[in-house]
């Protein structure tokens, strides 16, 4: 993407052809769930090429959460939820950090260095940030303002996934559940996932935190229950296997989420 004089005004990323920053989905039916998937994708713009990276890279998980796309949609499909899905490579820009951050538009990967993300002026950068990062936020915070006018209640779900190794070290878990300042609804599904799981990791392969967006904005700063579950992508690497854990997961969260609500409204 090639840098823009004042004259020419703001630099264009996306082309009308391609894909929006976000998919959405808003059945009619009573679900209080609402999914979202930020890694959803390892699509890159026309205009950025490769980022300087091989179709190997671009595939793996540093490009985007393997599998977590599947488990979102056929979860949200069990729950009869709202459904939102990014359409960017978090390697483009990072739809869980806020612009800006650290890791925002990342310069390395798992130790791989991103070319294309090396040297962006501010146009560059805002384009990215107002074309994909804003509206899939916007999208999202849309279908909440929507849930609230008809008020209804919303329970916030966040898809991810993680490699089963990282700098070398195995991560044992099959499932994490992190949360940060509320716990109402990861409180209520951990014992459920561990009557069915051995390895369930709370806050564990990761914890969250203030590096964190999406959990913190749409459903810490509305006060919604919510949760981000993080699976591990070895378990998740095929049709079977990604029917099952949204299955289960759809299962286990509607009880959980009973719970909550119901004591949400004594």
């Amino acid at each position: 993407m090639a840098a823009a004089s004042a004259a020419d005004g703001p630099v264009r990323l996306l082309t009308a052809d391609e894909p929006p920053a976000a998919s959405l989905r808003e059945p009619a039916g009573a679900s209080p769930f609402l999914v979202v998937c930020d890694h959803a994708s390892r699509r890159i713009p026309r205009a950025l090429g490769s980022l300087g990276l091989t179709e190997a890279q671009l595939s793996s998980h540093i490009g985007w959460d393997i599998g977590a796309a599947a488990v979102a949609g056929l979860l949200a499909s069990a729950l009869d939820a709202s459904l939102a899905m990014q359409n960017y490579s978090r390697l483009v820009i990072d739809c869980n950090r806020a612009p800006g951050t650290a890791g925002s538009i990342p310069l390395l990967s798992d130790s791989v260095r991103i070319a294309r993300n090396a040297g962006l002026d501010a146009a560059e950068t805002q384009a990215r940030v107002s074309e994909i990062f804003d509206r899939y936020h916007d999208a999202v915070g849309a279908i909440l303002d929507r849930r609230q006018a008809r008020q209804r209640d919303t329970v916030l779900v966040s898809v991810h996934s993680f490699t089963p190794r990282l700098d070398g070290t195995s991560r044992p878990w099959q499932i994490g559940v992190m949360y940060r300042h509320d716990a109402r609804l990861a409180h209520a599904l951990l014992p459920l996932l561990r009557q069915e799981y051995p390895q369930v990791g709370d806050n564990e392969p990761y914890a969250l935190d203030d590096t964190d967006y999406t959990i913190p904005w749409h459903g810490e700063r509305r006060g919604l229950p919510h949760v981000a579950l993080e699976l591990r992508q070895d378990l998740i690497a095929d049709r079977p296997a990604q029917l099952h854990w949204s299955r289960r997961l759809a299962a286990l969260l509607a009880l959980a989420a009973t719970h909550v609500l119901s004591h949400r409204h004594d």
